[in-house]
Parts: C-alpha cells; sequence; structure tokens
C-alpha cells in the first residue's frame, strides 16, 4: 500500500512538468525561427492592427520577418494578401506593379503582410509550412531591399 501512495505522489508531483513540454506545434515555428536566424533573417511578433476588410482575421502578435533597407530607398509601401495571389493596398487597390506581383506569386497564401519603408522591408507571415518557405521569403526580402 505505501509503494502505491508514494507513486501516486510522485506523479502528482511530477505532472505539472508534462506542461512545461513544447507541443508539436511550437516546436515546429521554433525550428523555423532558428532557421530563419540561421539564414540570416530578423524575426520578431509585431503586434498588428489588421484591416476589417480581409477575409481571415491573421493573428496579432504576428511573425514578422525582416531585413534592412539599401540607403536611398525612399519607396514605402504595404500589401496584403486579400486571398491567395490577390495583393491590394489599404485601399484595396489591386497590386498593378509587374516587377512586384513576380515576387509575391513566390510566397505561399499564409503570408498576410508585406510592407516597406525607408528603414527597412518586412514580411508578415503565419509560419505554417516547411523551412523552403523560408528561401522564398528570404529571397524575396534580398530583392526588395
Amino acid at each position: 500500500m505505501t509503494v502505491w501512495i508514494v507513486v501516486s505522489i510522485l506523479l502528482v508531483v511530477l505532472s505539472p512538468l508534462a506542461w512545461l513540454r513544447p507541443s508539436r506545434q511550437q516546436s515546429g515555428r521554433m525550428a523555423l525561427r532558428m532557421e530563419a536566424r540561421r539564414i540570416g533573417l530578423a524575426m520578431q511578433l509585431a503586434p498588428q492592427a489588421w484591416p476589417h476588410w480581409l477575409k481571415h482575421e491573421p493573428p496579432s502578435p504576428c511573425a514578422q520577418y525582416c531585413r534592412p533597407r539599401r540607403a536611398g530607398a525612399q519607396a514605402a509601401w504595404s500589401y496584403w494578401q486579400l486571398e491567395p495571389g490577390v495583393w491590394v493596398n489599404q485601399w484595396r487597390e489591386v497590386c498593378g506593379d509587374e516587377a512586384l506581383l513576380a515576387h509575391f506569386a513566390k510566397l505561399p497564401a499564409n503570408v498576410y503582410k508585406v510592407e516597406a519603408d525607408k528603414q527597412m522591408i518586412a514580411v508578415y507571415w503565419g509560419e505554417k509550412g516547411e523551412a523552403s518557405v523560408l528561401k522564398d521569403i528570404d529571397a524575396l526580402l534580398k530583392a526588395l531591399a
């Protein structure tokens, strides 16, 4: 009887340790973030106020992968992916820049936003997919920086 009491006490004491173990989804995200760091991408969780007209509400905070822009880059823009392959600006006008669309076509459907300002270019991504998606995001950021 004493053995069962000791075993049950040990189980009660050790059960919270199982809660500390990351889930498969969390482990996958951590692996993607480490791979991004390895290839030189900066990553942070950035709070976002998403437009009300998006069909699916992206998470907030959202994973932001970014690179600094070259000196002298003046163009500032933001495009949201309304549905896979359809990129719109803040007024819901479809992107007409063929050079940008060629780069955007390589991005997965769970990239919510691509924006550029004078200092950096950023991709807001749902972090679902393989590590090969990071290569596409890195190529886009390098090309548009």
